[in-house]
C-alpha cells in the first residue's frame, strides 16, 4: 500500500467524521464513542498497513 493511498484514506475518513460530527444531531456521548471507535480502528489499520501489527504478535511476555 502506497503512502499516497494511506494519506487519501486518512483524509476521507477525517472529512466523513467531521461531517457526521457537524451535521448529524447526536448526543455528545454517542459522538465521543463514535470518534473513539474510528480512531482505534484507524490506529489498528495503520499498524497493519505499516507491518507493525505482525511484529507485535511475535512478542512473547
Amino acid at each position: 500500500m502506497s503512502l499516497l493511498s494511506i494519506v487519501i484514506v486518512l483524509l476521507v475518513v477525517g472529512v466523513l467524521l467531521w461531517l457526521v460530527n457537524t451535521y448529524i444531531p447526536m448526543d455528545r456521548k454517542i459522538k465521543n464513542i463514535l470518534n473513539a471507535v474510528v480512531v482505534i480502528f484507524l490506529v489498528i489499520w495503520l499498524l497493519q498497513a505499516f507491518g507493525l501489527l505482525d511484529s507485535l504478535k511475535r512478542i512473547k511476555i
